[in-house]
């Protein structure tokens, strides 16, 4: 699924209108049924309804479900905000087919000065002051009635997207300026701002209405972010061959754990044997062998010269994928092996944890990374990687979308909405996964899915695709038969063979 900037809306709504021979103010009704249809299924008649309608076409929509509502036998009282004296042609051609309604309770246009209704917790308000076109935060007269609506008991539904947030950028928006919605009813698609982590207090519960805009548009234009859907993931999984064996599904090798640390080695390893690679290697500490033996029987042991840490790079010219970073520790002999490990890997390599924590402290060893290389970092990794600390989730995705170009580079993001920057500039977004998953050790699960994967045979992009869906399908499956609060890193572990099971055809 695509996700467009504002201006791109805006072109999609005129295409639609100009190659589907619809006017605008027939695909505002269009919308503004579904808006109506959307509102109704929450709330019965019995709700009063209290509307704000800005000058622009956010206002026109408001003010046809004001009419719609009206026409259902909703209660509805609507405050038309044209403090300017000019309102967009739709807002105006609605504002009088509500006027010839005659069965609004009340409506009030306010041009000068405003005093606020009475708002209770029995009241909904529908908010259509301003929409996806909004470029700057809100002042003046609406930024305190936006302060008033948040103060209120009142349920708030917004339209499209909450007044004073916009589509994309909200970095240096003033937040109490943004209406905060307990429910928003966007239009044919999610907007990016709806995945920044620190966005999520504006936008409360999510519905997308399909309202029919040109699938030829929506076809054709590009665009920088997407959200992976399931039918993405399922024609990238690679069929298991009936006549395979152990040595051609590929060997990974994980370099995990330093002494007091083994449990982010076993993670790792138990979930790469699990994503189907065939032979899984781990390098490890001597004082970690007796618990990796135990723990993980079908991994082979690799052991380090040193019995805490990993101290000296080793050879990997049988190995088809490296992981390397879980539990490793950051003493400076690691350090040193460390990018000296990558500098030599002729395979791809999935970099995490304390591997980026000592790339973050050794910055100029960067442009040292082999291409293609995956790095893993949540998102206070990713800060100390960069050097300075981000301004809210879209600056961090901004900074990781320009470092993946620089470093050509898979930068996989995480969080809710685990973003990848892909080397040629375009950001996928992972829509599977809970807050259960935000337990220790899940990362470690992440970076040996995505070795295995690419052990297996997957090539860099594909590898991160699949392999953060599957760990975020697994937590799914996990969560549903466990609940969010009890979950651990290891029920990934145990529910990812399901999540394959449900997305490879072949499997079933």
């Amino acid at each position: 699924m695509k996700i467009f900037t504002s201006a791109q809306i805006h072109e999609l709504d005129k295409y639609t209108i100009e190659h589907e021979s619809i006017s605008s103010i027939d695909l505002m009704e269009r919308a503004s049924k579904a808006f109506t249809r959307a509102i109704e299924a929450e709330w019965t008649t019995d709700t009063p309804i209290v509307v704000f309608a800005g000058p622009g076409n956010n206002g026109g929509d408001a003010l046809a479900v004001s009419r719609m509502l009206v026409a259902d036998g909703y209660q509805v009282s609507v405050y038309l905000f044209n403090i300017h004296n000019h309102l967009s042609e739709e807002c105006t051609a609605n504002k009088q087919r509500l006027m010839e309604e005659k069965k609004v309770k009340a409506f009030t246009e306010i041009t000068t000065n405003f005093t606020p209704p009475e708002l209770s917790n029995k009241d909904l308000i529908v908010d259509g002051l301003f929409g996806s076109g909004l470029n700057k935060p809100l002042s003046g007269g609406f930024s305190a009635l936006v302060k008033y609506i948040n103060l209120s008991p009142a349920q708030v539904v917004s339209l499209d997207i909450p007044s004073g947030l916009m589509c994309e950028d909200n970095t240096y928006n003033i937040r109490q300026n943004i209406i905060k919605a307990d429910l928003t009813l966007t239009l044919q698609q999610k907007k990016l701002s709806m995945l920044m982590a620190d966005d999520q207090v504006y936008i409360g519960r999510l519905k997308v209405l399909d309202i029919h805009l040109s699938p030829e548009y929506i076809s054709v234009k590009d665009s920088e972010y997407r959200i992976l859907e399931e039918k993405d993931i399922k024609s990238h999984i690679l069929k298991r061959k009936d006549f395979a064996h152990k040595g051609n599904m590929g060997s990974a090798l994980l370099i995990a754990g330093s002494y007091g640390m083994s449990g982010a080695a076993i993670l790792s390893a138990k979930a790469c044997l699990r994503s189907g690679a065939g032979k899984v290697y781990v390098h490890t500490p001597r004082n970690n062998y007796d618990i990796m033996q135990i723990s993980v029987p079908e991994a082979v042991m690799q052991m380090d010269h040193e019995d805490n840490y990993f101290s000296e790079a080793v050879d990997t010219h049988d190995i088809d994928a490296i992981g390397i970073g879980p539990g490793l520790g950051q003493q400076e002999d690691t350090a040193i092996a460390v990018i000296s490990q990558l500098r030599r890997a002729a395979c791809p390599v999935v970099v995490d944890a304390d591997a980026i924590n000592i790339l973050a402290n050794h910055r100029a060893w960067l442009q040292q990374l082999p291409t293609g290389i995956i790095l893993t970092p949540h998102p206070r990794e990713f800060d100390r990687l960069y050097g300075t600390i981000s301004n809210g989730s879209y600056e961090r995705l901004e900074k990781a979308h320009k470092l993946s170009k620089v470093l050509q580079a898979y930068i996989l993001l995480k969080g809710h909405y685990s973003a990848l920057c892909l080397p040629d500039g375009h950001v996928e977004f992972n829509p599977t996964g809970n807050s259960g998953m935000a337990t220790a050790g899940s990362g470690d699960v992440l970076t040996g899915i995505i070795t295995g994967l690419l052990a297996r045979g997957y090539k860099q992009a594909d590898a991160c695709r699949v392999g953060m869906y599957l760990h975020g399908y697994a937590g799914d499956l996990a969560a549903e038969e466990l609940g969010k609060e009890s979950l651990i890193a290891s029920d990934l572990i145990k529910y990812l063979p399901q999540a394959f099971i449900e997305l490879d055809d072949s499997c079933q």
